[in-house]
């Protein structure tokens, strides 16, 4: 019989405290402890990068990291891209289809990127790219081509879906740099992105 562990960790902006068996990997822990269903498990082994989090700003594979390494860091998952509050305006605007909210107002900048320029295809790997993105933007809002390939050249896209994925994330850092420079809200940059296309 293994003693749990208490492990306290915040994880999208929100802190937990769960007691977990030591040998408990975070991807299962997101998954499990938390039901956040969003991180993909795939090889087990970390070659994939379909398990990939954010840990206080960095990618990270979960399938590779124990829930108890974690306490006391700061854990984003595909989950923390998209804005609560506007889930919930598409949720509760649903029931009728005329008045639903555009795609736009519910996904993030790099999310509605892929969404525009077919960034995903069965979107099994697309969490993890999305993460390892999401942290390439946040470092460099301006990365070249190859920039985006090197990071990207840690995650396996069964459906070799790559240059529709660079293209997505090209298109988010133009949008993020002019989101940036002015004070135009990020979903009406957004519309007016995707528009003028």
């Amino acid at each position: 019989m293994t003693l749990k562990k208490t492990v306290r960790l915040i994880v999208n902006g929100t802190s937990y405290q769960r007691d977990v068996e030591p040998r408990m990997l975070l991807s299962d822990f997101l998954r499990h402890e938390l039901s956040l269903t969003g991180t993909h498990v795939g090889c087990e082994h970390g070659v994939c990068g379909a398990c990939t989090i954010l840990l206080d700003g960095a990618p990270v594979r979960s399938c590779l990291t124990f829930a108890i390494q974690v306490e006391g860091k700061e854990v984003r998952t595909v989950e923390s891209l998209a804005t609560n509050e506007l889930i919930e305006e598409r949720k509760n605007s649903m029931g009728n289809v005329e008045e639903a909210r555009p795609i736009t107002d519910t996904l993030s900048v790099l999310q509605a990127s892929f969404w525009e320029h077919q960034g995903l295809q069965c979107g099994f790997c697309t969490p993890g790219v999305l993460m390892t993105m999401e942290a390439l933007l946040t470092e460099n809002c301006d990365p070249t081509r190859e920039q985006v390939r090197d990071a990207l050249s840690g995650h396996i896209c069964r459906c070799t879906g790559y240059h529709d994925i660079v293209d997505s994330v090209m298109t988010a850092a133009k949008v993020k740099r002019s989101l940036a420079n002015t004070g135009v809200s990020n979903q009406d940059l957004l519309r007016r992105a995707f528009l003028a296309e």
